[in-house]
């Protein structure tokens, strides 16, 4: 007796899977950096005022032609009445933005780090926020008389508010769980500060840092026109008094230009000392 045994099935290939085209994804952030991009508004804001000009639209006693301002600025130049009040001004802005930042960190840094730094220091510092900086020019006037003092006092107090504004924030704003990791880690106060805290606050401080160039430079603007006896700020108000729109072009110019030139140090700085961060600009 033969046992007929079950052939096995035969197994057919299935056939290969073919491969989905891929859906092109759409790009939601920003494109590539183009270099010097920043520079298309300047641009396209001096090639209006270049035509306005040229075509008379605009009134030249009170907005000079870009040639003008060139013509005016190379006079003072030549004379030296804009150098000479141009290092003025950026001694009193220097001076006033190296003390504030430095007064400005330590405050945010020992308010940020100890609850009792924290009470004593948080609440006159926001109450000074309320107050405008140049709102004190004459309760300076009055304890510091109109000397370089003055000057100099009110530009740091502008800068100290913005640094420690921003810095605090960013100290506060700290994720939790990176402060409980170094807690059960065993992480020594000093090496917390130094590996959490200061790399988490640097975004913080570098806004911080920002802002407070344009402070200083609106505030040396305001004290440079209370009774000053030189600086860019002195130049324009004499200026007005004589109706010379092309002289207080020229120190406007210069303010831009070296508005332009600080911040994009302090941008090159972040992105050298941020090289870490991805973020939807880079």
């Amino acid at each position: 007796m033969t046992l007929a045994l079950p052939r096995p099935a035969l197994t057919t290939a299935r056939p290969a899977e073919t491969f989905v085209e891929r859906r092109r994804l759409r790009r939601l952030g920003l494109r590539k950096p183009v270099p010097f991009a920043r520079l298309l508004g300047v641009v396209v804001v001096l090639a209006a005022w270049s035509a306005g000009s040229y075509y008379g639209l605009l009134d030249q006693r009170k907005l000079s032609a870009p040639w003008t301002v060139l013509d005016t600025g190379w006079e003072l130049f030549r004379d030296g009445t804009l150098v000479d009040n141009t290092l003025a001004s950026l001694t009193r802005a220097g001076i006033g933005l190296g003390v504030g930042i430095l007064i400005g960190t330590a405050l945010a840094l020992i308010a940020g780090l100890s609850r009792l730094g924290e009470s004593l220091i948080d609440g006159p510092l926001q109450v000074k926020r309320a107050i405008p900086s140049l709102g004190l020019i004459p309760l300076m006037i009055l304890w510091l008389g109109i000397g370089e003092t003055f000057k100099i006092v009110l530009i740091t107090l502008g800068v100290v508010i913005a640094m420690y504004l921003q810095t605090h924030a960013s100290l506060t704003a700290i994720d939790k769980r990176f402060v409980e990791l170094s807690e059960v880690q065993g992480v020594s106060r000093l090496e917390f500060i130094r590996s959490v805290v200061i790399p988490g606050s640097l975004p913080g401080f570098f806004l911080g840092l920002r802002l407070s160039v344009t402070g200083a430079w609106l505030s040396l603007v305001v004290v440079e026109s209370v009774n000053a006896t030189d600086g860019l700020g002195k130049l324009m108000s004499s200026a007005q008094n004589y109706g010379q729109a092309d002289v207080i072009l020229v120190c406007l110019v210069l303010y831009g230009v070296f508005g332009l030139i600080s911040d994009a140090g302090i941008r090159l700085l972040e992105r050298k000392v941020l090289s870490w961060r991805r973020t939807i600009s880079t």
